[in-house]
């Protein structure tokens, strides 16, 4: 256990099926039933910054985060721009999601160099603060980001600058996606909340236990307790055929487990061996980078499916947010599904109820 939450919100990600306008019509739905905060992906598709302005005008209460946005692919100062500009368009309801992505979309779409990951983002962390105080132009001498940039280096006409606007709030939200011992270290120490993913309460603390009390102990007390997304696939039903809907996370692990990433660069495999499973990571990984993708999906745990869902009755989902309750779940991050006869919205409904 690390923090046990009594208030606890509901997250989604943003779905794309029917095109962007109608999710976001979904999320305004959504948003009526409950939803707390809608995140934004951002991966090799559109660009999330341009969709969490629309959805923000086309929403009224709901939360708005940037799920995530890739720390290579903008300059720390454009983050922070950024950030206060949804922040301003959305009256202060934009958290700033940051993660570091992977060495394929980044060195392979963007054409950047992946390195330290880690101290790239805490740095910019600090820096967007800075941005958003606005007390003083912004300088910083890091170790992967100088403002100005020192002397030798460019024209030598840099200049320390302040953000012309006043942003909204002097403190937007961070997040951080992490899931390796000195990053989830790092989130603990630095961010306002973390993302991590395929999350099981049950071996959350054995997994990430000591890196989350390393990074616990370097924190500054005024950024308060560490906010942390759980959760999975929603669905709230009696019969098999709700229960059966869990399985359909197994193409997503599978690729994710298999397919993110080469041979011993897989963080996501990488925490599937954290969790017991050493045999199964590998068979998976090696099934999926061959082509056999539906046979990797079938050696994905039946275990993690089931602790990674909240598919079945509405007893068993409520077992499911006690359990994410007690392991320090402040947000239930989940995907609803509306072939078990609900819509989205419905559904979002239901868990409000059962959350209380």
């Amino acid at each position: 256990m690390f923090w046990v939450s009594s208030d606890m919100k509901i997250s989604t990600m943003l779905s794309y099926s029917g095109g962007f306008k109608e999710s976001a019509r979904q999320v305004s739905e959504m948003e009526k039933a409950g939803l707390d905060l809608v995140w934004v992906a951002e991966a090799y598709g559109f660009d999330a910054p341009s969709l969490m302005g629309y959805l923000a005008a086309l929403t009224e209460r709901v939360e708005i985060g940037s799920g995530i946005l890739p720390i290579y692919t903008r300059t720390p100062t454009l983050l922070a721009m950024t950030a206060a500009g949804v922040d301003a368009l959305s009256d202060g309801r934009f958290h700033l999601g940051l993660g570091a992505s992977g060495p394929q979309v980044i060195e392979g779409w963007h054409g950047l160099r992946y390195d330290a990951p880690i101290g790239r983002t805490k740095e910019i962390v600090s820096i967007c603060r800075q941005v958003w105080a606005r007390q003083s132009p912004l300088t910083h001498d890091g170790r992967f980001y100088h403002l100005p940039l020192p002397a030798g280096e460019g024209t030598g006409l840099g200049k320390a600058l302040k953000i012309i606007a006043h942003p909204v709030r002097d403190r937007i939200p961070v997040w951080v996606a992490s899931l390796g011992d000195k990053n989830v270290e790092m989130t603990a120490e630095v961010a306002d909340g973390w993302l991590p993913i395929m999350f099981v309460p049950e071996k959350a603390k054995a997994v990430w236990g000591d890196a989350l009390g390393k990074g616990t102990a370097k924190r500054d007390p005024s950024l308060g307790p560490l906010m942390i997304a759980g959760g999975g696939l929603l669905a709230i039903g009696e019969g098999d055929d709700v229960i059966e809907l869990r399985n359909l996370a197994r193409p997503m692990m599978a690729l994710y487990m298999g397919g993110m990433g080469a041979k011993g660069r897989n963080f996501y495999n990488d925490l599937l061996r954290k969790y017991g499973y050493e045999k199964e990571a590998a068979e998976i990984q090696d099934l999926y980078l061959s082509g056999r993708k539906k046979e990797a999906e079938a050696l994905v745990p039946e275990e993690i499916v089931r602790l990674t869902s909240l598919c079945g009755p509405p007893s068993w989902v409520a077992e499911r947010v006690e359990a994410l309750r007690e392991a320090g779940v402040t947000h239930l991050q989940v995907t609803p599904m509306p072939t078990a006869g609900q819509s989205p919205a419905q559904l979002i409904g239901a868990l409000r109820d059962i959350v209380g």
